[in-house]
């Protein structure tokens, strides 16, 4: 369907890509992966035709269509929800026009070629979209994929001023699933979801009609959706048949094979050397070494892939904690005439490892809000256990740095009768190492950002921690690291996320929360998720 043929690019002298070709087909579902600046950007706008190459060419029939998700920036204002959904359905009669087109392509192919059967597969789809303009299948489909979205059926009639930036990031993703493109490209889908509409997410793209090209640093989301990894490596895109998990296996095996022959050629050159050196003075062997020393300028050094720097994490040992860490009794909240929680229980002992799920608007965030101290409540009580010390990290912390600050200050500013705290150490084991610690918190990532306020929580040992979306902006080998810190953490943690794969390999518990109610399952979140499919079932 789409073919990338031996495309280029720099910058200056820096190469982005080097001849790279792929063929995206019309069933495919990839995962795009690479390290920050690897150019996995720069191919997207490359596939909608917003970036030229350098050399070579993007082909794609006029008949294909793509449709982009970015990672933020959407917003849309002045109607309602139903309406602005309804927009997917402008373009029935260019859809229409494509299908007649498309008739009149098919008519002039061979139809053993595999061309052939993909455009019928794409009319097939086609077809299936128009079979759904009519009003009332409109209506049911607008329903099916917002209310999939999160949304509510009362919110179908809600003006769109009414909805914040992750829930306008929703409306735009339920929009290009409406539409149903050739080629669905997803930046990042999961950052604006709750674990239950990403659930139902990997459900839909399963059956979805098209292709899907994702870009995700959510290792469960991809290994569920996706068949094939494209990797972008020094300005190479290497293919694998299979998902994360099978990538990861097998770039690792690559690299050791480039290993061993990085080895034996350097043997291999240094046998060559002792030979020159034997017999360099040799009349009758003075061809052959000539020959030798010929051979050895023109050998392609094999160089084994050089490793990527990694965060390492520690908490702080814990002080000894008491069986209750924190209790809360007839707790009441509520924001204005929205109730929240009423007459919520909930304890919380020594040793739990909980994951805080529900659906956006639920209550996750004010509820580890008002278990860390910081948010207050109208009824009922919080009672913190004898020994609890509590260390809290803010949805939003990162985001909440001193922009007048450099890295190493806003860190010391934390810094509380904690003689043994390093924040310089502590700073290089999360790769801010030499003058970046001088850099200004306000030219720092999204990543960066996040581990600096990883490192101000490192400041100050506790016994039960708090974490909210810890794991934003944090990449996969990232996660990974905080992952096993946790698991090496001797106290409590309640944490809120909608990584799965982050959340299994450290939670025994889950909490859900759902308006004025909560219960706690003794499972982690992929059984959690299989639980309410049966319960829906």
């Amino acid at each position: 369907m789409i073919f990338i043929k031996e495309v280029s690019l720099s910058y200056g002298h820096k190469k982005i890509f080097e001849e790279i070709s792929e063929t995206i087909g019309p069933r495919d579902r990839i995962a795009l992966v690479g390290s920050n600046g690897s150019g996995k950007t720069t191919l997207l706008k490359m596939l909608m035709g917003d970036e030229t190459p350098g050399s070579g060419t993007i082909e794609k029939p006029d008949y294909a269509t793509i449709g982009y998700l970015p990672q933020d920036g959407i917003s849309v204002l002045g109607h309602s929800l139903r309406e602005e959904a309804g927009k997917a359905f402008a373009d029935v009669r260019s859809l229409q026009e494509k299908l007649d087109e498309a008739e009149v392509e098919l008519g002039e192919m061979e139809p053993d070629t595999e061309e052939f059967y993909d455009l019928i597969d794409l009319m097939g789809a086609w077809e299936e979209q128009l079979s759904s303009f009519e009003p009332e299948k409109m209506n049911a489909r607008i329903e099916k994929i917002m209310m999939g979205m999160g949304f509510s059926l009362a919110d179908m009639d809600r003006q769109l001023d009414e909805f914040s930036g992750g829930w306008q990031m929703r409306i735009a993703l339920g929009k290009l699933l409406l539409q149903s493109p050739s080629l669905l490209i997803l930046d990042e889908p999961t950052n604006h979801l709750d674990v239950v509409s990403q659930h139902w997410l990997e459900n839909y793209l399963k059956r979805y009609q098209g292709s899907i090209l994702v870009i995700s640093h959510d290792r469960a989301f991809l290994e569920t959706v996706t068949e094939r990894t494209l990797e972008l490596k020094m300005g190479a895109l290497n293919s694998y048949k299979g998902n994360y998990g099978f990538y990861l296996q097998e770039s690792e095996a690559r690299k050791e094979r480039q290993r061993k022959a990085s080895v034996n050629q350097k043997k291999e050159i240094q046998k060559e050397k002792e030979f020159i050196n034997r017999f360099r003075s040799n009349v009758k062997k003075a061809a052959m070494v000539q020959s030798r020393i010929k051979a050895l300028e023109k050998m392609e050094i094999v160089k084994p892939e050089a490793e990527e720097k990694k965060i390492f994490f520690r908490f702080p040992p814990s002080p000894p904690a008491s069986q209750k860490v924190v209790e809360i009794e007839g707790l009441r909240k509520s924001y204005d005439e929205l109730e929240v929680f009423s007459g919520l229980d909930l304890r919380i002992d020594k040793g739990d490892r909980i994951a805080v799920v529900g659906v956006n608007g639920a209550g996750k965030s004010t509820l580890v809000r008002i278990l860390a101290g910081v948010e207050p409540f109208q009824d009922g009580g919080r009672d913190v256990g004898v020994n609890t010390v509590i260390g809290y990290f803010a949805q939003h912390q990162a985001e909440e740095l001193n922009p007048e600050n450099d890295v190493l200050t806003e860190v010391e500013e934390v810094l509380h009768d904690n003689p043994d705290a390093n924040p310089r150490a502590a700073l290089g084991a999360l790769l801010f190492s030499g003058n970046d610690v001088f850099k200004k918190t306000s030219v720092l990532s999204g990543g960066e950002r996040n581990r600096v306020a990883l490192a101000k929580l490192l400041m100050k040992p506790c016994n039960f921690l708090i974490m909210d979306e810890p794991t934003n902006h944090l990449d996969i080998r990232s996660k990974e690291v905080l992952q096993e810190a946790l698991n090496l953490f001797e106290g409590t943690a309640i944490i809120v996320s909608h990584d799965r794969a982050f959340l299994d390999g450290v939670v025994t518990k889950v909490l859900e929360v759902s308006p004025n109610k909560t219960r706690m399952l003794t499972c982690n979140v992929s059984e959690y998720m299989e639980r309410l499919d049966t319960e829906e079932a």
